[in-house]
């Protein structure tokens, strides 16, 4: 999940677009976790949020070798994140 004016969110999403130059990853979804009330109430100040099916890869900052282990685990699957300005 995203948030307007996250600094870590931005910067998770630079990382994110230069892995994706080097590697093949799954399409992104960016979400504004300020946009729905639940969301809000589920991340809540623990945001960027990088999720793969549902399920937490990583909060705050980019961990690139877990992302890694869940898509070799998940091939073909997709990754969605919370990481959209609105």
């Amino acid at each position: 999940m995203h948030r307007r004016d996250c600094q870590l969110c931005e910067e998770m999403l630079a990382e994110l677009a230069a892995l994706a130059r080097r590697l093949p990853l799954p399409p992104l979804e960016v979400v504004d976790v300020d946009s729905d009330l639940q969301l809000q109430r589920r991340h809540g100040v623990d945001v960027p949020v990088l999720l793969l099916d549902g399920s937490v890869v990583c909060r705050h900052r980019l961990d690139r070798d877990e992302l890694m282990r869940l898509l070799g685990s998940s091939s073909g699957e997709r990754a969605e994140g919370a990481v959209r300005s609105p």
